[in-house]
């Protein structure tokens, strides 16, 4: 009589052994994430080198830069989505300046007369406006420029707030900023909410065969959208409550007094330091008062941290990734700055006379190390 071959130990008669998959490891999935300051500093960063110059060239080579990075990087969430919004309100900026310049003049000089409107007459206690006239290449040139360089800067913040998760950038703020933090967080949040909630219910209209553009459209969409930011708003507050938003701890008053006069020094110390390095006097003294100011404004914001009575759940890392990805970013604002020192030509052209401009090679190299996040940060479809 054949005997039965011997099962596995810890399986039953008839069944086929089955692996069991050990779980994922807590922190693992916060581990993967990149920090969501770093996508701040680095926006912030590509901003100010946008501040730098305004070369169209170079200020169209940084908005690519950041929305390469976006496509790439972008997470799958509702706030995600507000890139576009930013991209909107640039372009609506670029015209709103070019109207200006047709509509009131432009102090900028020019020959290239390309039409004449009516001019109104103006009072005397309103010199240097007018209303009308000439409108001239050169003028709209400037304009141009002007606005470009305010647009990447609305762009570049919109990057940040489409690849930083507002409320893991609320978790990383220090205790002093705790509830400052919380409104500035609500504030960012609430836009992208309201552009998913018309998005929404536009198509709703649309698959209903109702209009959802013009002045009809939107009085319908409106109401709606008004009425769910009320509700989100209500449900908002109820939720501080209940976590006890607003409660602090006791401290002595010495350690208060502490607090404010190393914030309030620090603070002061910034705006003296910033003003010197700003200005030719004041250049040996700038970065010593500015230095010593951050720092007493840091302690001073460790100190007020002990007011603050919250935990941290799976706090986030400041990792290697994001050490490169805030080195990226300061490495095209400070060469850009450096860049304008040396050639401003090169980085602001100029439109008396009107000359064409040119891409210069190493500060378009420079913008072009902004890219690397898109390499060094994770992939969105790995969190997923």
């Amino acid at each position: 009589m054949a005997s039965r071959p011997a099962q596995p130990a810890g399986s039953r008669a008839g069944t086929p052994e089955r692996r069991v998959a050990h779980p994922p490891r807590p922190g693992r999935r916060s581990r993967a994430q990149l920090h969501p300051g770093a996508w701040w500093l680095w926006s912030l960063s590509l901003g100010t080198a946008a501040t730098r110059t305004t070369n169209p060239l170079l200020l169209a080579l940084l908005v690519s830069v950041s929305a390469y990075v976006v496509a790439t990087r972008r997470p799958d969430t509702p706030w995600s989505r507000s890139y576009g919004a930013f991209v909107k309100l640039a372009l609506a900026v670029i015209l709103i300046r070019l109207v200006f310049a047709i509509v009131l003049g432009s102090p900028v000089p020019g020959t290239h007369i390309l039409l004449t409107l009516p001019e109104l007459p103006l009072p005397a206690w309103a010199q240097g406006i007018r209303l009308g006239g000439e409108v001239t290449a050169e003028a709209l040139t400037f304009a141009l420029y002007d606005g470009m360089r305010l647009a990447t800067l609305l762009i570049c913040v919109g990057a940040a707030n489409a690849l930083a998760t507002p409320s893991r950038l609320l978790k990383s703020l220090p205790g002093a900023l705790y509830e400052m933090g919380v409104a500035v967080v609500v504030a960012l949040t609430f836009a992208p909410s309201l552009i998913a909630d018309v998005q929404r219910l536009r198509a709703a209209r649309r698959l209903r065969g109702r209009p959802d553009r013009g002045i009809k459209g939107l009085l319908h969409v409106g109401l709606p959208v008004l009425e769910g930011a009320l509700e989100r708003s209500v449900a908002l507050a109820a939720a501080m409550d209940a976590r006890g938003y607003g409660r602090t701890a006791q401290v002595p008053p010495g350690v208060r007094r502490t607090t404010a006069a190393l914030t309030l020094g620090g603070l002061l110390g910034v705006c003296a330091g910033t003003y010197g390095l700003l200005t030719a006097e004041g250049a040996a003294y700038g970065l010593p008062v500015l230095l010593a100011g951050l720092a007493a404004a840091l302690a001073g914001l460790k100190l007020g941290g002990r007011r603050s009575l919250r935990t941290r759940y799976r706090p986030d890392r400041w990792d290697v990734r994001a050490w490169l990805v805030v080195a990226s970013g300061v490495a095209v604002a400070a060469l850009l700055a450096l860049a304008a020192a040396r050639d401003p030509a090169a980085l602001n052209p100029g439109v008396v006379p009107l000359v064409a401009p040119t891409l210069p090679l190493w500060p378009a190299a420079a913008v072009l190390l902004g890219l690397l996040p898109a390499f060094v940060a994770p992939d969105p479809e790995e969190l997923s």
